[in-house]
């Protein structure tokens, strides 16, 4: 009989095989010729982070050096392209817009951000593109194992998670404030309405990930009818939408943000893609726990609570959240069939019995679609 796994603990999941003693001696050669130093940089402490995400790799190092005799040193993250043989997760990965929209932010609001330091669009030096930021010291909720089962987040008081989720709240209003995106952000823009270029990016890549190669998921494919059946009738200014809003990327000192992680799916749209996606992936968790009979934290970032939160933040009550609740699920359940194949292909997965089962959460999506799903 098969057992599942222990939910709380991390599982492995290969997301480069780069060898990190030949990227030390890669990066110090970059580095010295980039800051003119007197010798090689010496490069220590290289290691990846065991919060890192699964579409590409983060490096984190310590520097030292000197330029004309001025020593000089930092602790500082590498941000790399995922490399062709990794099986990525998205088709492409723009790198330059990711630090474009990092800098615009910077400038336009106070969000924290990494400092930005060097943006290499070349392959020459790594072997794919990178850029390089100043390393934040702090913590950050965990996806693997998910803060549902373990961590300090778990730990926390009631108070502590609700102050929590009211910063992460604030960072997203403050981010949705930047006023004229499209002109400060114009990489992000595009012809027609954002949401259906939102849409259709998701579709393009879902065939991509998957339906092309054969792996056409039925549920997806519901799923996308769905939306276009429920298509808002007027879905709302757009605002810079960060992507990938959620506590578990930001890092925190306490309960304050210190920096703000993770723009590779920066978008112009409605404001709703942030919310809806913040309070699905949560839910995600909160059904991982469910499904293994643990508590998880049932009362955190609530849907009624999260709108509330935010109309408070914004001035702006979120509308049409069903629809947005359901496309996150569907972008989501893109991820998870990507991730379930590549797992499939390192061999640390087997292929699942239904098609629609490479998506993780299938009962929550098929009970959206169905209306029968229960928020709060």
């Amino acid at each position: 009989m098969a057992v599942d796994p222990d939910p709380s603990a991390r599982v492995q999941l290969t997301v480069s095989e780069r060898d990190l003693d030949r990227l030390a001696l890669d990066l110090s050669r970059w580095l010295g010729a980039r800051v003119d130093a007197d010798a090689p940089p010496r490069i220590r402490d290289l290691a990846r982070p065991e919060s890192g995400g699964m579409s590409s790799t983060s490096i984190l190092f310590d520097a030292e050096w000197s330029v004309g005799g001025r020593a000089a040193s930092g602790s500082f993250v590498a941000r790399m392209a995922p490399e062709d043989n990794s099986f990525p997760v998205f088709r492409t990965y723009d790198l330059p817009t990711q630090y474009r929209v990092m800098e615009g932010v910077a400038a336009a609001t106070d969000v924290p951000v990494p400092g930005l330091c060097w943006l290499e669009t070349g392959e020459n030096a790594l072997g794919t593109p990178f850029f390089v930021m100043r390393r934040v010291e702090g913590r950050i909720p965990s996806d693997n194992p998910p803060y549902v089962f373990v961590g300090w987040l778990f730990d926390a008081t009631d108070a502590e998670r609700e102050t929590l989720a009211a910063n992460t709240i604030d960072v997203i209003a403050r981010i949705h404030a930047i006023p004229d995106p499209a002109a400060r952000f114009p990489m992000l823009d595009g012809a027609g309405s954002a949401l259906r270029r939102h849409v259709e990016a998701q579709r393009a890549w879902y065939r991509w990930a998957l339906a092309d190669d054969g792996y056409a998921v039925p549920l997806i494919d519901r799923a996308f009818a769905w939306l276009e059946r429920h298509w808002p009738a007027d879905p709302g200014p757009d605002v810079l939408s960060w992507g990938d809003a959620r506590p578990g990327n930001i890092i925190f000192r306490g309960l304050a943000p210190a920096a703000v992680l993770d723009w590779e799916m920066a978008a112009l749209g409605p404001r709703e893609l942030d919310i809806a996606w913040m309070i699905f992936i949560h839910r995600f968790f909160q059904d991982l726990a469910a499904r293994f009979d643990q508590p998880g934290l049932p009362g955190f970032l609530r849907r009624a609570d999260v709108a509330a939160e935010y109309e408070r933040r914004s001035g702006h009550m979120p509308r049409d959240l069903d629809f947005h609740l359901v496309y996150a699920a569907l972008r989501h359940a893109i991820v998870m069939g990507r991730i379930t194949r590549r797992m499939i292909h390192f061999g640390e997965a087997v292929e699942p019995a239904e098609r629609d089962d490479y998506v993780m959460h299938r009962a929550c999506l098929e009970a959206m679609l169905d209306g029968t799903y229960e928020w709060d």
